[in-house]
């Protein structure tokens, strides 16, 4: 059982190598279709979760099983996980990248678990169980994995929070754009207005020697 789950299990389940990786499935017959990595994965998770109610002490049968047992079986994966999540007196405590390497435990990352359970959950179902009575749908299952999340975000100094993807592609461009003819524009606009002055200030010369020479033969008629 420690060998199977030692394989990974659930550490890496968001990678598709699960515990029972090495009994492979890559041998299957060659004119069907071979199953998607999710569902190669979920049926190597649900394997390995019916396995640990069998070994349980005392056994325990799939109709028994509560939020309670689902809890008990993440836990009992973290002996496999390969996350370091430091503890609150580690000297590294809350650091995402430590200098040194220290004594704190490794365990199971968040979202690690939490696609676990996302197809555990899906599994249930889709062997004959009721969708009320799920046990990797409780609410104490809910409750564990945030507190998870939460303590390894404090732990390791990375924050599990969504940030909004911004587009500023777009709008850069547009504006990039416009400058690039606004300043194109701008200097072409300084010829014409040089030239309509030089133009204006000629004009205005000539005229003015053309009053100077019209206003006597004006006075004389």
């Amino acid at each position: 059982m420690d060998s199977t789950l030692g394989g990974g299990g659930a550490s890496e389940p968001s990678s598709g190598e699960g515990p029972s990786a090495t009994g492979g499935g890559g041998g299957e017959g060659s004119s069907a279709a071979p199953p998607s990595r999710y569902e190669s994965q979920k049926r190597r998770d649900w394997n390995t979760f019916l396995q640990y109610l069998k070994n349980h002490k005392p056994p325990l049968t799939l109709a028994r099983c509560s939020g309670a047992h689902v809890i008990e079986f993440l836990k009992y994966l973290d002996q496999f996980g390969k996350t370091k999540v430091h503890l609150s007196g580690c000297a590294y405590f809350g650091h995402p990248n430590p200098p040194a390497p220290c004594a704190c435990p490794l365990k199971q990352a968040w979202g690690s678990l939490d696609a676990l359970i996302g197809r555990l959950r899906a599994a249930y179902e889709e062997n004959g169980g009721r969708p009320e009575s799920n046990p990797f749908g409780a609410r104490a299952v809910r409750i564990y994995l945030r507190e998870v999340r939460e303590g390894q975000a404090k732990a390791r100094g990375i924050p599990y929070e969504k940030k909004k993807r911004k587009r500023p592609t777009t709008t850069t461009a547009a504006t990039a754009t416009a400058t690039a003819n606004a300043s194109t524009a701008a200097p072409a606009q300084g010829v014409a207005d040089s030239g309509g002055n030089n133009s204006t200030s000629g004009a205005g010369g000539s005229s003015e020697a053309g009053a100077s020479t019209v206003a006597p033969s004006t006075t004389t008629v």
